[in-house]
């Protein structure tokens, strides 16, 4: 399947959505608490990314060591469940209101949703060995 300029467009415009979702639970309420669930969303696929990248046998072991891809999951869900319960424990404890709470949940989860599909389309695992 390839992913061409319609795709980066699509993804774009629903990234533009989710960050004017989390911008709006803000604006609209007065209060900028839930910017934070951006952030955490932002954050979450980066330790995925690292540890993947040494986990790769080097030089000195011929052996793939998964800790770190673990390592790499445990950190991006824990990101991940921080971005979606955060807004849900400002909520209950009345720190912004209700609707901004679902705001930026939906907001987070699509941008954390683009980053994801833009990393699985176009990051592909080129085996190209130098």
């Amino acid at each position: 399947m390839a992913a061409g300029l319609k795709t980066v467009i699509l993804l774009s415009f629903v990234l533009a959505i989710g960050f004017l979702l989390v911008i709006l639970s803000c604006a609209l309420w007065g209060n900028w608490l839930p910017i934070l669930v951006a952030l955490t969303f932002v954050l979450a696929p980066l330790p995925n990314s690292i540890c993947s990248r040494m986990s790769r046998a080097d030089d000195l072991s011929s052996e793939y060591n998964s800790a770190y891809v673990d390592f790499g999951r445990f950190l991006t869900g824990m990101l991940v469940t921080t971005g979606l319960s955060l807004p849900l424990l400002l909520a209950h404890a009345a720190l912004i209101q209700p609707a901004a709470c679902w705001m930026s949940i939906a907001g987070g989860g699509l941008v954390y949703g683009t980053i994801l599909i833009y990393s699985g389309w176009f990051g592909g695992s080129s085996d190209d060995e130098f």
